[in-house]
């Protein structure tokens, strides 16, 4: 079994994304084969300071570290390392229907925020980014929140339309929504 799971450095390591992530991660890493990543990537739908956001990733990747993971069970590594992404997102974001997107919770909520510089390109293609992250790694497991699981589940249509346009590529991934973990802010749980 092959798990999946990343962690936005966009600030400092706190107390919630040890429990939130870092010790769910670090549980999961002796039930099958391990993938953690650093979502530098994904950092930057917020986060435009390159100094601060190697200084944050670091910082995850020390912590994590820090907290137990180890790198003999579980591999750990930097979105941003992995040559590909960008490609394989842009293609797969030709298949993604724009209702989708506009649904998504996140964007929605900027959105009703009326936060101008926060409805970005990037918070809006944030699903397809997070479908590759999870669809590469051939992931059959994703530990997530309750506020990511509408982000597996377009993950999962979004495998599914990918393998009948192209054929059989990806695995199907399920979410493993993490105990205690509650809804965002105007998440209603569906697409």
């Amino acid at each position: 079994m092959r798990i999946l799971s990343g962690i936005k450095p966009t600030g400092v390591p706190h107390i919630g994304n040890y429990f939130g992530m870092m010790r769910p991660a670090i549980d999961w890493q002796d039930r099958g084969e391990a993938f953690y990543f650093i979502a530098d990537y994904h950092a930057l739908t917020t986060l435009h300071d390159a100094a601060l956001l190697r200084k944050y990733s670091r910082s995850v990747a020390l912590d994590f570290l820090a907290c137990g993971l180890d790198p003999e069970k579980a591999t750990l590594f930097r979105q941003s390392d992995v040559h590909g992404i960008g490609q394989l997102t842009w293609i797969l974001g030709t298949l993604t229907p724009m209702p989708m997107l506009e649904n998504a919770h996140a964007y929605k909520a900027a959105v009703e925020r009326n936060d101008g510089d926060a409805v970005n390109l990037g918070l809006f293609a944030y699903p397809v980014l997070m479908a590759i992250d999870i669809l590469i790694y051939q992931s059959n497991i994703v530990p997530v929140g309750r506020d990511q699981k509408q982000h597996v589940e377009m993950t999962r249509d979004l495998a599914l339309k990918f393998n009948r346009t192209f054929g059989e590529t990806f695995t199907i991934p399920e979410p493993s929504i993490l105990p205690g973990s509650k809804p965002s802010a105007g998440s209603t749980g569906r697409r």
